[in-house]
């Protein structure tokens, strides 16, 4: 499976993009021939080498003749059906286009269909974003992963005045994704690069498992100081299946407590799970004055840090909470029933690539028919497990024929 993984230090746009493919094997004359088919006249496209803070790169430049910005979407997308693309580009084009609206119609709160994009509706930017897909589909890539995103800071001029950075239809687009900013004051991230990457990309973080075939280096317009304006783009062999959501990024809430009833930790971790936690416990630590403490730790996903944390604070005697990044890999999760001598047991069961890495009774289950039928809980675990661990031959088979059909 060829995978594209988008490295994002110095953000993304949709002609760092394009200069990316270019750099790592696009064929500039075919991206022109394919874009042909997309029936806009009026428009010229140039590949040259350039020097960003001492790293080649390819900048690619859409020259255009037609400078009308304001095109609705109804316009976008009635350009992109009537078009002659590959029906990939054309897919994966509208795709980005449907994304891009969505987040306009969000910011000024208008319905979709009364959408009219300004800078992304000029050919240039239809051209970027049709030229992306054309590059994508030519170099046969299938899956996209992309790295936390660099989008800069400061303010910049747009068509509805001065506005902060990221723009904001840009972080509608990046909303729950991995963002941040090393300081820059400046766009590095764009609405057309923010469409693609929350079109394409199933999961974010570090690079994934892969033998890299090609690099490409895209060149943005300006100049940073202190560090190249580029986009990275790597394109091989994915190692294993890339799975939505199978790297991500969480965050980690903690709090240190030595003055707390014990009673209230049971009620505090129940309601740390009902408001979205996606797991709590405690931890035994020796704290100042040689007080036994415990530490409570809760992991949750980045936008439900602020509710998590007002709850500790609420429900807790600590006076300060500390919250941090981390990085999650979680297997694939289903459940299937076994039948024991007892009655039927859910089984969690995990696997990558068709193989069955763990099997484990649901406990709730066990326990419910031990108490129904009043033998030891280990028993009916025991039986469960034992069933269990006899048909996963016969689950993986219908697994293989899944994958072969």
């Amino acid at each position: 499976m060829k995978l594209a993984y988008f490295d994002c230090f110095s953000g993304i746009s949709g002609d760092m993009t394009l200069g990316a493919l270019v750099d790592a094997g696009l064929d500039p004359g075919h991206l022109r021939t394919e874009l042909e088919r997309l029936r806009v006249p009026g428009w010229q496209l140039t590949a040259e080498k350039v020097w960003k803070n001492g790293m080649a790169a390819t900048h690619v430049k859409v020259h255009v003749e037609d400078h009308q910005k304001h095109r609705s979407l109804t316009d976008i997308l009635g350009i992109l059906r009537d078009s002659q693309l590959a029906q990939s580009v054309r897919d994966w084009s509208m795709q980005m286009f449907q994304k891009l609206g969505a987040a306009e119609a969000q910011v000024h709160d208008v319905p979709l269909d009364k959408i009219h994009f300004h800078e992304v509706g000029a050919v240039d930017a239809i051209i970027d974003i049709v030229g992306a897909c054309v590059g994508f589909a030519a170099l046969g890539i299938d899956k996209f992963a992309c790295s936390p995103l660099n989008v800069g800071g400061g303010t910049a001029k747009m068509a509805h005045g001065i506005l902060p950075v990221p723009a904001p239809a840009t972080a509608a687009l990046l909303q729950g994704k991995p963002t941040y900013s090393n300081g820059v004051q400046r766009e590095l991230v764009t609405p057309t690069g923010a469409a693609i990457v929350a079109t394409l990309c199933d999961s974010f973080g570090p690079q994934p498992p892969m033998t890299v075939a090609s690099i490409g280096y895209g060149a943005g317009t300006a100049d940073l100081e202190g560090q190249p304006n580029v986009l990275r783009i790597m394109v091989g062999e994915a190692a294993e299946k890339v799975l939505p959501g199978y790297d991500e990024e969480i965050a980690v809430i903690e709090a240190n407590l030595d003055d707390m009833n014990p009673q209230i930790y049971g009620y505090v971790l129940e309601k740390a799970l009902a408001a979205g936690a996606l797991d709590v416990y405690t931890t035994p630590v020796q704290m100042k004055k040689n007080r036994p403490g415990t530490l409570l730790t809760i992991l949750c996903n980045p936008q439900d840090t602020n509710t998590l944390m007002s709850l500790i604070f609420a429900e807790t005697t600590t006076f300060g909470v500390r919250t941090y990044r981390a990085q999650r890999r979680t297997l694939p999760r289903e459940s299937v029933s076994v039948s024991t001598p007892y009655g039927d047991v859910r089984i969690k069961l995990s696997r990558v690539n068709g193989r069955i890495l763990h099997v484990a009774p649901e406990y709730d289950d066990c326990r419910k028919l031990a108490a129904e039928r009043n033998v030891p809980l280990q028993r009916v675990i025991a039986e469960a497990l034992q069933v269990a661990q006899s048909s996963i031959s016969s689950i993986s088979d219908v697994t293989r024929k899944a994958d072969a059909r």
